[in-house]
């Protein structure tokens, strides 16, 4: 019997945002607007450092609300570091993601690629994520990612 190749999931998301592409993009590149839209529903952000651009990256500290949420870094927390080799403000920016964890579910590099096209009605968002490491839920990621995408709308259409 062949050994099988591990299948890596994708998580994916999408929304069309009522704003023009050059606005959607610059929520993506301003520190500001970043930390009031990326942390999902329940979830507040805070940067440690931060550069936004290509070859940058940031920092982050996400603290949850609810105590019931299962953290990766610490008992309240998620920290993130993410590089971005891709930002490409016509339609592609690439995170480099890991989790600060010692639980080895959590551990590798996943891959978020954000897809902006300008759509009719305004900027179609996409975000695939690549290599999600097994401990986070499917389901608890997609609904973060559209928590995510529904503030970020909130935040660019004004």
């Amino acid at each position: 019997m062949k050994p099988t190749k591990k299948t890596r999931r994708i998580d994916h998301a999408e929304r069309l945002i009522a704003a023009p592409l050059v606005d959607v993009f610059a929520a993506f590149t301003s520190e500001a607007k970043l930390a009031r839209w990326l942390p999902p529903e329940g979830a507040t952000g805070a940067f440690d450092h931060v550069d936004l651009t290509a070859g940058g990256g940031f920092l982050m500290r996400l603290t949850f609300d609810d105590a019931d949420v299962e953290t990766k870094s610490d008992d309240d927390s998620d920290v993130v570091e993410v590089y971005i080799p891709t930002l490409d403000e016509g339609s592609l920016i690439v995170w480099e993601v890991e989790f600060a964890s010692d639980d080895p579910r959590f551990s590798g590099t996943m891959a978020m690629h954000w897809h902006l096209s300008r759509q009719s009605g305004g900027t179609l968002v996409t975000i695939d994520a690549h290599h999600v490491p097994p401990g986070i839920s499917a389901k608890d990621h997609v609904e973060g990612l559209n928590s995510s995408l529904a503030n970020l709308a909130a935040v660019v259409e004004g």
